[in-house]
């Protein structure tokens, strides 16, 4: 028999974490990143399913200040303790605990290379609404590109730019609305996007480059870094002003950060972009990125 509880103490919090990283050895974390995450939601669960003595899976549920009316879940459960009723078990609680919050639909989240997990969705009910596609650059071998912006453009980090913080806000909220997949999010007002998009655990100023203009910041783009995949770099975001798209702003902040990971050790970086955002997907492959694992997002009832 499984049973499904909430996670109660930290010892349960890291065991929650562990089957979300068995489960998704390619998006590992560490529980710095978990506790930044969690301050950012309005709600969320997390939950354990247990049975045959031990941990079968976890579960999350979020709702997150930015979207309030819809609820994101996460199941994780380990190949090697799936189809014992941990799955089921953990989406009918998230279900209890999303329809007490007003809600009837929930969005999860299955990895593209895991077609069984997909399956266990759709016989729910649940119907795709996008894809993003993962890819990765591997460092070994190549040569840093060179970083090369437009005439008038200054290429900086942010840690030698603090003072660069409200204009990096205000192309966040501009470039976030034209983000396929992320149209209907609403920005955070500035400090709490201070506190939670660029001041977490895995955000590193020094990491962080802002294309500047005169006075104006035009653009930026930022790494996403945890202490789980030390030699991995994620890209979190590359954002330009609509009005400086398409004259080589991005590519000189993707060479900044490229040059950046090989400068400080990493072995390679990974992202993922919505398959309908074109221009980012043929800048990448631009600069060698290959194919890597991608997400598959749907949305359903509740059990």
């Amino acid at each position: 028999m499984v049973e499904v509880a909430g996670v109660s103490d930290p010892r349960e919090e890291q065991l929650s974490l562990d089957a979300h990283n068995e489960t998704w050895p390619h998006a590992r974390f560490a529980l710095p990143e978990v506790h930044a995450f969690k301050t950012q939601l309005l709600a969320h669960a997390d939950l354990l399913a247990r049975g045959n003595g031990g941990v079968l899976g976890s579960g999350f549920a979020a709702i997150h200040a930015r979207l309030p009316e819809r609820v994101e879940v996460l199941v994780t459960v380990p190949p090697p303790h799936r189809r014992r009723g941990a799955g089921t078990a953990l989406y009918e609680a998230l279900s209890a605990w999303t329809r007490e919050r007003g809600l009837d639909e929930i969005e999860v989240v299955v990895a593209d290379n895991d077609p069984a997990s997909l399956a266990f969705a759709r016989r729910r009910g649940f119907v795709e609404v996008r894809r993003e596609k993962g890819v990765v650059l591997e460092l070994a071998g190549i040569e840093p590109p060179p970083v090369t912006p437009p005439e008038g453009v200054e290429i900086a980090s942010w840690a030698d730019r603090p003072e660069l913080a409200r204009g990096i806000y205000e192309v966040a909220a501009e470039a976030a609305a034209d983000v396929p997949g992320y149209e209907d999010e609403q920005p955070e007002p500035f400090e709490d996007w201070l506190a939670h998009d660029m001041q977490g655990p895995g955000d590193l100023a020094e990491a962080t480059f802002v294309a500047v203009a005169g006075d104006e910041v035009v653009g930026y783009a930022k790494f996403s870094l945890t202490e789980a995949r030390p030699t991995s770099a994620y890209h979190d975001l590359t954002a330009v002003r609509r009005a400086w798209r398409g004259h080589g702003v991005a590519r000189a902040l993707k060479a900044s950060q490229i040059a950046w990971a090989m400068a400080n050790g990493y072995e390679e970086i990974h992202t993922r972009n919505d398959e309908r955002n074109a221009p980012i997907r043929r800048l990448n492959a631009e600069f060698g990125y290959v194919p890597a694992i991608g997400r598959i997002y749907l949305r359903g009832p509740l059990a």
